[in-house]
């Protein structure tokens, strides 16, 4: 069993025009096109998320330097753009859908941009797309109570599973935020592994429920990238991400102290 760390590329957006919502963390076409030639250039070999997992897990094979290409909430353009281009590769992919943002039935308007319907899903998967879940309305999950968090959960997991027949492996917060509360409930709710942010490359010591990514957004420069996947100057290239998630953490702690408090006070 390779305990090497594996680069988790998170994508969002593939778009020619995005609009100012998604801009920052869409991706052009064809830099997308570039970034997966160049991969394969560099002889990385992309794999689902589940099978990474499944790795560090058991130690069933992947290939000698895996990758792990993912998108979250489910743009469009992942159906439009990015998979002729995955397809054009032969590479796996991972996609994390908002189901309460998918065009259909289950729909609750709150996509950001032009989103996936599922039958557009339907095809991503029937291009070696594994789908897993981001909840249902892409709600900071920490913050929720203990029977609004388990709705997300479980709401995205069975919409996931009736729409397609199976049944989501796996799972990525959104906003990346997570505690140990909202992972056990992740792993209750029966997911097998789930992916956070971080920016930095995944690791098994992680543990299959706080796996590591590294954003790639519409500033990514094709050298950056290439720095991204070999797992060079990552702190570098993130430090000003670090500063501001860790100021933003602490703002976060204080605002739930603070409604904990107020909370205590009601009750006493």
């Amino acid at each position: 069993m390779s305990e090497a760390p594996v680069p988790i590329l998170m994508y969002h957006s593939v778009a020619a025009g995005p609009n100012d919502a998604t801009r920052d963390l869409s991706v052009a076409p064809e830099a997308f096109a570039r970034q997966l030639s160049l991969i394969a250039d560099l002889g990385f070999a992309p794999v689902g998320t589940a099978a990474l997992a499944a790795h560090w897990r058991s130690g069933s094979p992947l290939p000698e330097r895996p990758v792990l290409i993912t998108f979250d909430d489910g743009y469009e353009g992942v159906h439009r753009h990015a998979l002729p281009a995955l397809a054009e590769h032969g590479f796996a992919a991972t996609l994390f859908v908002t189901t309460g943002w998918l065009r259909g039935p289950h729909d609750t308007g709150g996509g950001l941009d032009t989103m996936l319907d599922w039958d557009q899903v339907r095809d991503l998967v029937a291009a070696d797309v594994e789908i897993g879940g981001h909840s249902h309305t892409h709600p900071q999950l920490d913050r929720l109570d203990d029977t609004g968090l388990r709705s997300e959960l479980i709401l995205c997991k069975e919409i996931v599973s009736d729409e397609l027949g199976t049944v989501p492996a796996s799972f990525a917060y959104p906003y990346g935020y997570s505690s140990r509360r909202v992972r056990e409930a992740v792993r209750e709710v029966g997911y097998a592994q789930a992916l956070a942010v971080g920016n930095g490359l995944a690791r098994r010591r992680q543990g299959p429920y706080a796996l590591r990514r590294v954003t790639v957004r519409r500033s990514t420069g094709i050298a950056e990238f290439e720095r991204l996947l070999q797992g060079r100057a990552i702190a570098r290239t993130f430090a000003k991400d670090r500063a501001l998630t860790k100021g933003y953490a602490v703002a976060r702690r204080t605002r739930q102290a603070g409604r904990t408090a107020i909370r205590s006070l009601v009750h006493a």
